[in-house]
């Protein structure tokens, strides 16, 4: 079996950062923590925000309301507040399948 490197994950996310990971401006990322009560980034004490892996799974599941699913705003918020169990299931789910999905595309390409 070939060692595998453990996967280091940082314990803090500069804004910077967290809009990278989403393709989006800092402003969006600044907007949906206004906007979303479950995101709350630390603060240093130059006022940077800092984003925690917790923080940057809350992102994944917005994102993936309103960007991906077409939702509003108050939609993604009715959502999450009514019904946040279910919501946190169905994107698990989706992500499973995506990456099977990416696997075995890499997988046919590689057989070709």
């Amino acid at each position: 079996m070939p060692y595998k490197e453990p996967k280091i994950e940082k314990l803090y996310y500069s804004i910077g950062e967290v809009a990278d990971m989403f393709n989006v401006n800092t402003s969006l990322i600044r907007f949906w923590e206004k906007e979303f009560d479950i995101i709350k980034p630390h603060k240093n004490k130059k006022g940077n925000r800092l984003f925690t892996p917790k923080d940057i799974e809350n992102f994944h599941l917005i994102y993936h309301l309103v960007k991906e699913k077409g939702m509003t705003l108050k939609g993604a918020k009715k959502k999450l507040r009514e019904n946040r169990e279910d919501t946190v299931n169905n994107f698990e789910v989706v992500s499973r399948l995506k990456k099977i999905r990416s696997f075995l595309i890499e997988l046919r390409d590689n057989i070709e």
